[in-house]
């Protein structure tokens, strides 16, 4: 099986440019969110790569009115 078998909204993490698409957030936006925010619990760092922990941010939007 194929990583790109897995549908995105099944994935545990996230590319930033997965994030991008799924939480329709500019990439920029989100690079800056990680930048801002190292060491919370939705940021994974694979190597020099970012990883969002989908569900964990996506309970962060949900308590968001503006990003």
């Amino acid at each position: 099986m194929k990583l790109s078998d897995i549908p995105i909204w099944e994935r545990y993490t996230l590319t930033i440019e997965e994030a991008s698409k799924y939480f329709r957030i500019g990439e920029n936006k989100l690079r800056r969110l990680a930048e801002e925010n190292k060491h919370e619990n939705w940021l994974l760092m694979n190597g020099n790569r970012i990883q969002i922990k989908r569900k964990q941010f996506e309970k962060v939007v949900d308590t968001l009115d503006v990003i």
